[in-house]
């Protein structure tokens, strides 16, 4: 009878052992339910506080920015020198490693950021996105920016590996912050892996003076993302401003892409592109009726056959090619 008191007692005592550890186990669950919703909700600051409290997490260490990342995002100088004064490290960077620098930049701060580079902020700071502040500097905008963190070291041409500052600040429309960067001899025709050229982002976001400002400054008119030439991405957008710019600089209206398309082919249908293609072509020769004539009567799949009924070369550039 005793030793049954006994065993059922060890049985209580597992049981709320049991007991107490599903309880706290709900608790965190419940907890990493609650910071994500803010997280998901925009509301980092409070999903950190909750992180800090509960787990005992290092303030700064997790997803949330610190104080110091939140007064030079707003541009609070005042705030920003005295959290340094207390002894903030200024190269304290989120999970995501954004640091106060980069914020700064973002907001297009020029003074946060120059106390901070002051203090021994790291110019080229990397996020887990490949981005550094010199590229958040240039989807600002901020000329002062950028030339501030050129003064401080910062690399203007980084590999591939990392987003480009230069190919930012043409898919933005900045064109000064451009041509500082080209000025610290960043390549004009450096091929993002993703964008292409330089040249061909301007194309394709149709940035009218920055595509004029790069043939100004020499950028090779016939190299774009691939096959694809800024030409293409011209017509596929309609612009004939900058059709007629490329045209004039001498862009190839020959060149097909990996579609076997050339410009013309990608300009809406009696659009004042086409017109305009048309009309830098001349009159249309009997290749480019004969072209046409077939891509009407038997479609495009015909092409690439003719290229394996093994066709003497001249023949087949007169039905493949103007």
């Amino acid at each position: 009878m005793e030793g049954t008191s006994i065993l059922h007692g060890f049985t209580n005592i597992y049981f709320a052992i049991f007991a107490l550890f599903c309880f706290k186990l709900l608790i965190k669950i419940s907890l990493a339910l609650l910071t994500h919703f803010y997280i998901v909700k925009g509301n980092r600051k409070e999903a950190a506080r909750i992180a800090e409290e509960i787990y005992g997490i290092v303030p700064g260490s997790w997803a949330d920015r610190s104080p110091l990342h939140d007064a030079a995002f707003q541009g609070r100088l005042l705030s920003l020198k005295t959290l340094i004064a207390q002894g903030f490290n200024v190269n304290l960077v989120t999970t995501d490693r954004v640091s106060a620098l980069h914020e700064a930049c973002l907001g297009g701060h020029v003074a946060c950021a120059k106390v901070l580079l002051e203090n021994g902020a790291q110019v080229n700071a990397v996020t887990v996105d490949g981005l550094t502040p010199l590229f958040n500097a240039c989807c600002r905008g901020s000329v002062a920016c950028v030339n501030m963190l050129l003064e401080f070291g910062a690399n203007p041409q980084l590999g591939n590996h990392l987003a480009s500052p230069l190919h930012e600040a043409v898919k933005r429309g900045h064109r000064e912050c451009m041509e500082i960067l080209l000025a610290h001899e960043v390549d004009i025709d450096q091929e993002d892996v993703q964008h292409g050229t330089p040249l061909y982002v301007a194309c394709t976001y149709q940035r009218t003076d920055c595509v004029r400002k790069l043939l100004e400054l020499g950028a090779n008119v016939n190299v774009g993302k691939r096959l694809d030439t800024p030409l293409h991405a011209a017509a596929r957008k309609s612009n004939v401003e900058v059709v007629i710019l490329l045209t004039d600089y001498g862009a190839s209206l020959k060149c097909r892409n990996a579609d076997f398309k050339c410009a013309l082919d990608l300009a809406a249908p009696n659009s004042k592109v086409a017109q305009e293609l048309l009309l830098r072509e001349g009159p249309a020769s009997l290749a480019q009726l004969c072209r046409l004539s077939i891509r009407k009567q038997l479609g495009r799949s015909c092409l690439y056959a003719v290229h394996k009924l093994h066709l003497p070369e001249p023949l087949e550039n007169f039905l493949l090619y103007r």
